[in-house]
């Protein structure tokens, strides 16, 4: 029985909201975490093509404003549409590779009529095929003025050799019963997205971690000011009130005690790997089990609705 899964982080800024430049980013990470060993390699929050950062700079409140609605266009154009195959290279790099891949996605939904964008993170399995697709349930914040608001549809988890793993976006991990929905599932691997910073990791990776005894990535990217490129609509105007550091990454790892495997990794690009062994989760679950022994489902009950949001249904 092999109990151990060798599970990567990849804390990389985007070529920001240029889709194309960013998937060679990634790719370019997926090698080097194959090549140290890697059966699971997971990107932050919105890596592709990247986190709207410019709302908070520029008045991104502004209703009908043509400055808002020209970066919007842009942002709407480099996002990711995975009916069309824009991750088709990764995915057969993901199959090449035999290593299984979270990827954080500004998602223009198909399926929602193509011009919506989505804060979606995407499980591709190590055959290289897209399992799960998770809308973030609430956007953030100013979030919400350019992402839709998800659905129950991917919370899901998935079988990664002897482990069961599961994410979810940003401060949807701040969700007790969105954690607890992945928690019943099985769950002993949690992969936290972020879009790039310590003060959200910091602390609730390792509360997770001892919430349901497990272990938890917690993946952040990391976006400079010198990140915005000069050909991104209305640079002037974005780049003039933002700060030098954007997101200082933060990306990490805790046991299923809460102790540190890789502490938070700050201010840098980073490729990371550890091996961590199903045998500690065992041990935890000892004397707390959040789902099993330690449950009242008599007192309790948590019913999620995992349907996928349409607006039209359509008979022949």
């Amino acid at each position: 029985m092999n109990d151990s899964l060798n599970i990567a982080i990849a804390q990389i800024a985007p070529v920001w909201l240029n889709k194309l430049a960013t998937i060679q980013k990634i790719e370019t990470a997926i090698e080097e975490a194959a090549t140290q060993g890697a059966d699971l390699v997971c990107f932050g929050e919105t890596l592709l093509p990247g986190y709207p950062f410019w709302l908070e700079s520029t008045g991104g409140a502004r209703f009908n404003d043509p400055e808002q609605k020209q970066i919007f266009a842009h942002y709407l154009r480099e996002a990711v549409s995975v009916q069309s195959g824009d991750l088709e290279s990764i995915c057969q790099l993901a199959r090449e590779h035999q290593i299984a891949v979270y990827l954080g996605c500004a998602e223009r939904a198909g399926d929602r009529g193509g011009h919506t964008i989505y804060c979606s993170l995407l499980y591709i399995d190590k055959d290289g095929v897209v399992q799960s697709v998770h809308r973030k349930l609430m956007p953030t914040y100013e979030e919400r003025l350019v992402w839709g608001t998800g659905d129950g549809h991917g919370l899901q988890v998935h079988s990664l050799n002897n482990f069961v793993v599961g994410g979810l976006n940003c401060w949807e991990n701040w969700m007790p019963l969105a954690r607890s929905a992945l928690y019943a599932q099985g769950e002993n691997l949690h992969v936290a997205v972020w879009p790039g910073n310590t003060n959200n990791t910091i602390d609730l990776t390792r509360h997770i971690a001892l919430e349901n005894r497990m272990y938890v990535l917690s993946v952040s990217g990391l976006m400079r000011k010198e990140d915005i490129a000069i050909d991104v609509p209305q640079h002037a105007m974005i780049t003039q009130n933002a700060d030098e550091l954007l997101g200082d990454g933060g990306s990490c790892i805790a046991a299923p005690d809460g102790s540190w495997i890789v502490e938070p990794i700050v201010g840098r690009e980073a490729v990371v790997t550890a091996t961590i062994g199903l045998d500690k989760v065992r041990q935890e679950r000892q004397n707390f089990d959040p789902s099993g022994h330690y449950s009242r489902p008599d007192v309790f009950e948590l019913t999620v609705n995992r349907q996928r949001q349409s607006v039209v249904k359509l008979k022949d």
